[in-house]
């Protein structure tokens, strides 16, 4: 619910736990009053004034000294006029200077929810969301900034946007512009940030503020193994059942910076948006840029409840599932099985185990195009090997259904290996800088998809193998990061256009591929993690996770992911052992609870699986699909954090109404004399009473809750548990 008091100027933001607001003051500069648990009234009384040596004061102010825009809460930070803190926008002028002084001008109330022309948005109807535009200007520029906010009240999510529109008559180059600045009066606060690197990604890392600028960004050109548009401000006490935690969220796929810095007078400031690194964008007269959108929860009982805020907004206003209402089904991928070395025999042969194994979708990997028998060659011409795959997919598919199989495909369509027709033909499509020979990754280069014509030429091959095949599937690979980042179609004075540029073009292609083949779900992929984001789940409702498929290492993985994305989302497969990036052995049942927290499927030669270990996926397939909706849909809870060694990970999905739950652990390594372990359960209705497993076990969930479920114990390394609780009639 928005509120607006138009006397004094405030602006209230209110969801079902929490309150946002701004005031337009005195001088029309935009104030953040509050963000936190509920509230009511005009909370600007907590702002207060005082002189403060060094801190300049505005025109405005005239001989006020104690009015300093270095020491107020902006809603939206100013640069070179007065604010020496983090900026949210700077702007370089026909006159050379850069600056930005905006001052509030005007707002406007919509039902619905605001969206983004070609930038991934939540989505929401007047039933379920309102819109707040707060209309901002730089006179001396004729600049306007609007400031867009979305209130979606069920879930405690706030979203934010900017757009930025040259009023003038001359260009105005936008050298940064924030998705959101968000000012606290206080600094007692802990970041939390999500980092790692390829094979170990979105590992939490958390630090008390301290004096002085902190924080995480890419310069990659996608969001990074290294570091996730995704922060975290909490109380210093917080926990996952307690504190007041605010959550950050980007929605944005390519360089990027989250920031906060704890100021001389410890306020403290979180700006989030596009990495202002090599970004210069040009706004001619009337033009108009649009910055990402940014995603906020406040939740005042912990961490816990932040996430799983987090979780159902995304389920349910930012995921667009061609399979909306219907169960995924669980795949096989030929990866890890073969790598380049198959044919379509040997693809049938793995499905033919497959397949009665309850596996429902096979997925062929790289390898399958152009003279791609290696990866020094082939990107770019998405055409069928033939010598691989005599008859093409009108062969190979049809084989595949009459097992009861659809069928998936991979492709990788942002790169291309100079040995290829296609760089043979536009060696020009590839970024490159003119006067430097090009750094490789997996020896291949990055295609410029900031320009349409090379988007369009790689689009038409891609839909014409897909229109070619009844293909239900597409992984969507990406495997390197930018460098020698310049267009050879872009004047000097643009290339400072083509970071942004290029996440807009595969945004572009991504939709394309959405409007033309609705029903096909899009798994997205950079080297796995690489690009693990909520911009890129707007397009793909499901991301490969990580490269690494060891189980003991996805426990901490998918548990740092699982702070804002939900476990529909994290691609999980059961592969071999030992395990080939670092030689572990985990038993099969445990690599399947684990791969079960996330989409679930299997990486690995079937046709060579022992006869138990078939027997074992058989039971877990069918395990899976039987409790689809409890694992996919269903409440999260972390019992345990895997990064602190202790004898187990636990995690635990609860249905909405909370009549049905159900616990996983994993074991770490065991000792002899090992002690009695008991588990307290989350989330449980406490007044009902639950019965284990189908067994004569029965508790009531406040006995589960408060005094917990005695462990058995467990022999050997890495063993699993699985209970499933339902509640008596």
């Amino acid at each position: 619910m928005i509120t607006v008091d138009k006397q004094n100027r405030v602006f209230s933001l209110h969801t079902q736990g929490t309150t946002y607001q701004m005031k337009a003051d005195r001088h029309n500069v935009l104030l953040h009053t509050y963000y936190g648990p509920r509230a009511d009234g005009d909370l600007s009384y907590l702002i207060r004034y005082a002189d403060r040596a060094c801190a300049p004061n505005p025109d405005e102010a005239g001989l006020d000294r104690t009015y300093s825009l270095d020491t107020l809460p902006q809603e939206y930070s100013s640069c070179g006029v007065g604010d020496f803190r983090l900026p949210s926008i700077e702007f370089e002028l026909p006159s050379g200077s850069h600056s930005a002084s905006l001052r509030y001008t005007g707002y406007e109330l919509r039902e619905g929810k605001y969206g983004l022309d070609g930038l991934p948005a939540f989505r929401g109807t007047a039933e379920d969301a309102q819109t707040l535009v707060l209309f901002l200007e730089d006179a001396a520029a004729q600049v306007c900034v609007e400031l867009y906010y979305g209130v979606f009240e069920r879930y405690d999510l706030i979203t934010r946007a900017v757009r930025v529109v040259n009023q003038s008559s001359a260009p105005v180059h936008l050298l940064q512009c924030a998705s959101m600045c968000l000012d606290f009066l206080r600094s007692d606060l802990d970041l939390i940030t999500f980092n790692g690197c390829h094979m170990m990604e979105r590992c939490p890392d958390r630090a008390p503020l301290r004096s002085g600028v902190q924080g995480v960004g890419s310069v990659r050109g996608t969001s990074s193994h290294q570091h996730n548009p995704f922060v975290v401000l909490c109380d210093r006490g917080a926990n996952e059942d307690y504190g007041v935690c605010y959550g950050a969220v980007l929605l944005y796929s390519g360089n990027f910076q989250a920031v906060a810095e704890r100021s001389q007078y410890d306020n403290s400031r979180l700006v989030m948006g596009v990495n202002p690194y090599q970004f210069r964008w040009t706004l001619e007269p009337g033009e108009v840029f649009n910055a990402p959108e940014a995603a906020l929860v406040c939740a005042p009982c912990g961490l816990g409840q932040m996430s799983r805020q987090f979780h159902r907004a995304i389920r349910e206003h930012l995921i667009r599932d061609p399979l909306q209402g219907q169960r995924r089904p669980v795949l096989i991928n030929n990866w890890e099985a073969t790598y380049f070395k198959f044919n379509a025999d040997k693809l049938v042969e793995i499905a033919e185990t497959a397949a009665p194994l309850g596996i429902e979708l096979f997925v062929m990997d790289d390898g399958w195009f152009g003279m791609r028998d290696d990866d020094n060659q082939g990107l770019g011409d998405w055409q069928v090997n033939t010598d691989k795959l005599p008859g093409g997919l009108d062969a190979l598919v049809p084989r595949l259904q009459a097992l009861g199989m659809r069928f998936g495909i991979w492709i990788e369509p942002e790169m291309v290996n100079e040995n290829s027709s296609l760089y043979r033909e536009h060696p020009d499509w590839a970024l490159k800088i003119p006067e430097r020979a090009p750094a490789r990754c997996r020896n291949q280069l990055v295609l410029d998809f900031s320009r349409p014509e090379v988007r369009q030429y790689i689009y038409g091959q891609i839909k014409s193998v897909l229109s070619g095949a009844d293909v239900s599937y597409v992984k969507w690979d990406m495997n390197r990061s930018l460098t020698d980042v310049c267009s050879a179609v872009l004047p000097p004075e643009r290339q400072g256009e083509v970071y942004h540029r290029y996440v807009l073009g595969v945004y572009e292609m991504l939709e394309w591929l959405r409007q033309d083949f609705p029903h096909i779900l899009i798994e997205g992929c950079a080297g796995g993690g690489g690009r693990f984001d909520a911009g890129m789940l707007y397009y793909t409702p499901q991301i490969w996770c990580s490269d690494n498929t060891d189980a003991i290492d996805r426990l901490r993985i998918q548990y740092g992911t699982s702070f804002c994305y939900p476990v529909s989302t994290m691609g999980a497969h059961v592969s071999v052992v030992p395990n080939e990036g670092n030689g572990r052995i985990t038993p099969m049942e445990t690599r399947g609870v684990v791969a079960m927290a996330g989409t679930f499927g299997y990486e690995m030669d079937l046709s060579a699986a022992s006869e138990t270990d078939k027997k074992i996926i058989q039971r877990q397939t069918a395990f899976f699909k039987a409790r689809y909706d409890l694992i996919q849909q269903g409440d999260y809870y972390r019992l345990s954090d895997p990064f602190q060694d202790g004898p187990y990970t636990a995690w635990e999905h609860v249905s909405a109404n909370r009549r049905e739950a159900l616990v996983s652990l994993v074991t770490g390594g065991t000792h002899a004399a090992p002690s009695f372990l008991t588990l307290r359960l989350k989330g449980l209705e406490p007044d009902a009473v639950y019965r284990v497993n189908g067994g004569e076990e029965c508790y009531s969930g406040s006995t589960l809750m408060a005094a917990g479920y005695p462990l058995p114990q467990l022999w050997g390394d890495y063993q699993s548990l699985q209970l499933y609780l339902k509640a008596e009639a």
